[in-house]
């Protein structure tokens, strides 16, 4: 029996039982990231960068000079998995910092989700020059949509394999796990409660992009289904939709035209250089 299979018998059984237990089990799960090391790949792009500590702690890596690009990982992520589109923004004339989530690398935290994403990015803008664009992966792509909601300014934004809104992955990850039907609603009623912000306001056909957007999504993605991009671009009235045919959930961060749709959209929203500090 595999992992998977003896967990979701476990959640199957004691999910009936006491659903309230399994919920908060699999709440801290599904909150309690783990730091995976850099592949051999990230290493000489690693070497190279600037560590910079933000306000509260947050990590960050900064590359290059110019205008500022600021990245948001995904969950379990690292910045330097953006390593091909890294080097594409400095070769360009960009000063690129990728931070380091909550709960990710260096960063202070124990758990991880959206919104402790979300408020990552506004307190690191709040210390980085103008920001020319904001670029997040997975969980970092929905986190920089929520935070754009809240107050965060760029001249543009990019999200890459994101999720249109929580509540649909919070029930996928329940099901996978095997969690009956009052484990779910008990499991999704505790992240509500620990994120501290309706579930179903976590969906961007509420929310206000008025920002010009780059939308991007492998379509043989396993993990988030590339209609979640559809439904980002159809909520997302100044966007570009960049679906490529395959890049799975990870390689489609090293895919050449992700770079060359992000350089093509900073050309489009080029304002006066500002220069960072």
């Amino acid at each position: 029996m595999t992992t998977l299979s003896w967990i979701r018998s476990v959640n199957g059984t004691l999910g009936h039982l006491a659903p309230e237990h399994v919920a908060g089990r699999m709440r801290r799960a599904f909150m309690t990231p783990r730091n995976l090391p850099a592949r051999q790949w990230e290493l000489p792009l690693l070497a190279s960068a600037e560590r910079i500590t933000l306000r509260f702690g947050l990590s960050a890596l900064r590359w290059g000079k110019g205008p500022t690009v600021l990245l948001m990982h995904g969950w379990e992520g690292r910045p330097t998995q953006f390593a091909a589109l890294i080097e594409a923004l400095v070769q360009a004339g960009h000063t690129v910092v990728s931070l380091e989530g909550p709960a990710h690398g260096r960063s202070p935290g124990q758990q991880a989700h959206v919104v402790l994403f979300a408020r990552a990015l506004l307190e690191a803008a709040a210390e980085l020059p103008p920001l020319r664009a904001v670029i997040g992966h997975s969980m970092g792509g929905a986190s920089v949509m929520l935070a754009l909601q809240w107050g965060l300014r760029a001249e543009s934004a990019v999200s890459i394999a994101a999720p249109a809104q929580l509540l649909g992955v919070l029930r996928g990850f329940a099901r996978r796990l095997g969690m009956p039907r009052r484990a779910r609603a008990a499991f999704i009623r505790q992240v509500e409660r620990d994120v501290g912000v309706q579930i179903d306001r976590l969906d961007v056909s509420g929310y206000q992009l008025e920002l010009p957007g780059l939308v991007v999504h492998a379509a043989d993605d396993a993990l988030v289904a590339a209609s979640e991009a559809q439904l980002i671009h159809k909520a997302w009235f100044d966007s570009r939709l960049l679906l490529l045919e395959e890049g799975g959930h990870q390689r489609v961060l090293a895919d050449p035209r992700l770079a060359q749709a992000v350089l093509e959209l900073l050309a489009r929203t080029t304002q006066p250089a500002r220069q960072s500090a």
